[in-house]
């Protein structure tokens, strides 16, 4: 590399959303070698800031969530633009850094983020769905709900599934569905599913995550 000394450079390079530093050796502007070098924190986080500002961010899955359980309680300004404007509340953690333990508390209780089945099992709860809260789960699973589950006073969407989890029926009313075209679907569902528990009062039935055992 002597005799190429004076066509030689060195450059380092931030990449402010990997929060590094690296020192980049040039010859002739071809990065001929790639090393990471200490970055100072406090630099990283401006200019992350900076990029951030200049290109917008991207919201997790977790954090649509989030927000979205917050605007349907009507709570905290969440949107993109809200968002930048707090930029260096969060930016170093999540959206639930912009509310407070207890708020956290709350949120959990008026808008969880998971509904459970009478089975014991959980299953997420989309807020930003179309015509309110829904929830996904099979029909089983709700044996021996005699109430229609509510979040906050607000009928859940139950997308009430097959065992197979291909959908039946979506309802807000479940006991108007156990009385209704249950009898209906119980047929059709006896038809494909034999070795399932189809009982004719499902409101009192067991709920259940498994099939008949085989004789």
């Amino acid at each position: 590399m002597a005799g190429f000394a004076d066509r030689l450079t060195t450059e380092e390079r931030l990449d402010a959303r990997k929060g590094r530093a690296v020192r980049l050796l040039k010859l002739d502007g071809l990065v001929l070698e790639e090393r990471p070098v200490a970055a100072d924190p406090a630099l990283v986080r401006r200019a992350r800031l900076e990029q951030i500002r200049r290109e917008g961010f991207t919201v997790s899955d977790e954090d649509k969530a989030l927000r979205a359980r917050a605007a349907f309680l009507g709570w905290e300004d969440l949107s993109d633009a809200a968002l930048m404007e707090r930029l260096e509340e969060w930016i170093d953690a999540d959206l639930r850094a912009l509310l407070p333990w207890d708020r956290l508390k709350e949120l959990d209780r008026l808008a969880p983020a998971r509904f459970t089945a009478p089975t014991g099992n959980t299953f997420a709860v989309n807020y930003a769905a179309e015509g309110g809260p829904r929830v996904e789960v099979r029909v089983q699973e709700l044996y021996g709900l005699s109430e229609h589950p509510k979040v906050n006073g607000v009928p859940l969407t139950l997308a009430l599934l097959s065992p197979a989890h291909r959908p039946i029926q979506v309802t807000k009313d479940l006991p108007g569905f156990w009385r209704g075209s249950w009898k209906d679907v119980k047929t059709e569902m006896k038809g494909r599913y034999p070795r399932h528990v189809w009982p004719d009062d499902p409101a009192s039935a067991q709920p259940t995550t498994r099939a008949k055992p085989r004789p």
